[in-house]
């Protein structure tokens, strides 16, 4: 079956001397593999398509297994990330995290639009620690493990101050807050941000501004909260980390 489809490669790697093997993530179809044949060939029609974060109309060869790319529209490259070392780690972690969270022709096309403004905000110089715990909110709710963050996750309160509970998946209020002695205690404009992040429409978001302080915060309990719940071990992460380190 023939299918066209707009879509942005999430992973790729080399097969034989001159073919690629791509993951794709596609608006109509969802996440696809394909071989992409000779695009390792820098004259080949292909190489430019087959190209990590690459954002094109492809024309795919599809079966009951790997399917076959037989030409591509470049729409974006991206250009901005892949000319920036901490640009592209972040959307390498982005698209590993989607690639590890997502299973194999599941059509969804607000998850498409999700990634490509992310990768878009990215290019254009938003904040990547902003769009990185968005993200990573978006994957915990797609993987039915996201954070309690409207409401106390013990009893249900709404309002008043919140401490932050990795055992408790989520919020604790002031009443709560000793049911998890490890728990964290969150200044109002944290918790704000965990509630905004968790639910923002990601088309409306502009630029944010955010503290350095609060940022390491939100990372680290995000990150926690990720290694509890998902299981999710990315060498992306490993790597952005590292980066982190040596500023």
């Amino acid at each position: 079956m023939l299918i066209k489809s707009e879509a942005i490669v999430i992973r790729t790697s080399d097969y034989g001397e001159s073919n690629k093997v791509l993951t794709v993530y596609t608006r109509d179809f969802g996440k696809l593999g394909v071989m992409a044949r000779g695009a390792k060939k820098t004259k080949s029609r292909l190489s430019s398509v087959a190209q990590l974060f690459t954002h094109a109309h492809l024309l795919i060869q599809k079966g009951s297994g790997l399917g076959s790319l037989n030409q591509g529209e470049i729409i974006n490259t991206y250009r901005a990330i892949k000319q920036d070392l901490f640009k592209t780690a972040y959307a390498a972690y982005i698209v590993e995290l989607l690639d590890k969270s997502t299973e194999e022709n599941k059509s969804s096309p607000a998850l498409f639009q999700f990634l490509n403004l992310s990768l878009t905000y990215l290019d254009e110089g938003i904040d990547p620690d902003v769009i990185r715990a968005i993200f990573e909110m978006k994957m915990l709710r797609i993987s039915g493990v996201g954070p309690s963050v409207d409401r106390c996750a013990n009893c249900g309160r709404q309002e008043g101050a919140f401490s932050f509970s990795i055992a408790e998946g989520g919020f604790l209020c002031e009443q709560c807050r000793q049911v998890d002695p490890n728990a964290l205690s969150l200044a109002p404009q944290t918790a704000r941000l965990l509630y905004l992040f968790y639910h923002i429409d990601l088309a409306r978001l502009g630029n944010v501004s955010v503290k350095e302080e609060t940022k390491k915060t939100i990372k680290l309990i995000l990150s926690t909260y990720m290694d509890e719940y998902t299981g999710i071990r990315l060498k992306s992460k490993r790597f952005l980390d590292q980066l982190h380190s040596l500023e």
